[in-house]
């Protein structure tokens, strides 16, 4: 097992790096197309869609191999989960550009083949080995870690929320739509959830860099993971209720205030490394050289 002290972030994990520049490579190619030909392909392809699901996907992949060092996973296990997840990226960012740039949606074709069926149904069978990876992942950083806990704390939160968010996954594979009543998107539950990965993460390195005290730290992230949380579960059941979580209701607004209280821990995270920094760098520049 690795000395979780000396793990910097990405550290060993380029090839993962390399999937997620490729998503982003074929996000910016998606883009210039767009931007002379316009976003739609008929009969129900949305190059738009392309666009953002392949960035989307690159950014998650990317905080991965942010992330997949600190997992006191032996090389092994490490190895073996890096090329599934590769594997898998690699064939949702095919799917998911050739599908729309031939007209037909990836996932919830009405306007296919029945070969574009099976392309789709493939689609949500593959989605569900991510369940299975992220589970595994999720199951090493709970367990005990002595080092670098403000990080590790907030990797968990993250993974509560992406377990919301695959939880929105499923609902829409087994339904084979998006929206749910009225106006419900589940979409906006399964998107946000997996961006805890980035935004909660990012908040737990700034207080790992910071060095602050552990249990104000902790304080922090609890705060603010906890109101995260309860914000996703709140999209969640107002989505359940057919309802859009855009509209001025009780739960919305709830939700909304949740994410402020979140917002400002985070902001006041980053005022803390910031501060550290710029001691440090105070320091260093009285140094004589």
């Amino acid at each position: 097992m690795e000395n979780v002290r000396s793990v910097k972030l990405f550290q060993g994990e380029k090839w993962l790096v390399i999937t997620a520049i490729i998503g982003f490579l074929l996000a910016t190619g998606i883009a210039i197309f767009i931007l002379f030909n316009g976003p739609i392909v008929e009969p129900e392809g949305n190059l738009e869609n392309a666009f953002s699901f392949n960035a989307a996907v690159a950014i998650f992949i990317l905080t991965i191999a942010a992330i997949l060092p600190f997992s006191q996973m032996d090389d092994l296990r490490k190895n073996r989960i890096r090329l599934y997840f590769i594997f898998i990226i690699s064939y949702f960012y095919l799917v998911e550009t050739i599908q729309h740039f031939r007209g037909i949606n990836p996932r919830f074709s009405r306007a296919g083949s029945i070969i574009d069926i099976i392309i789709g149904i493939s689609f949500g069978i593959v989605s569900l080995l991510i369940v299975v990876l992220l589970i595994q992942l999720m199951i090493q950083f709970f367990r005990k870690s002595i080092h670098n806990e403000h990080f590790i704390l907030s990797i968990r939160y993250s993974f509560i929320s992406i377990m919301l968010a695959l939880i929105a996954g499923i609902w829409m594979i087994v339904i084979q739509d998006r929206y749910f009543g009225a106006y419900g998107n589940f979409i906006v539950l399964h998107g946000l959830g997996f961006h805890a990965l980035q935004v909660l993460v990012l908040q737990g390195w700034f207080l790992m860099k910071a060095k602050v005290h552990k249990r104000k730290g902790n304080m922090l992230l609890h705060i603010g993971g906890s109101a995260w949380i309860i914000s996703m579960c709140l999209i969640g059941f107002q989505t359940v209720l057919g309802e859009s979580i855009f509209q001025m209701t009780l739960i919305p607004v709830i939700s909304g205030f949740m994410l402020v209280v979140w917002l400002i821990t985070a902001f006041y995270s980053f005022w803390m490394f910031m501060k550290v920094r710029r001691i440090f760098l105070t320091v260093n520049k009285s140094v004589p050289k």
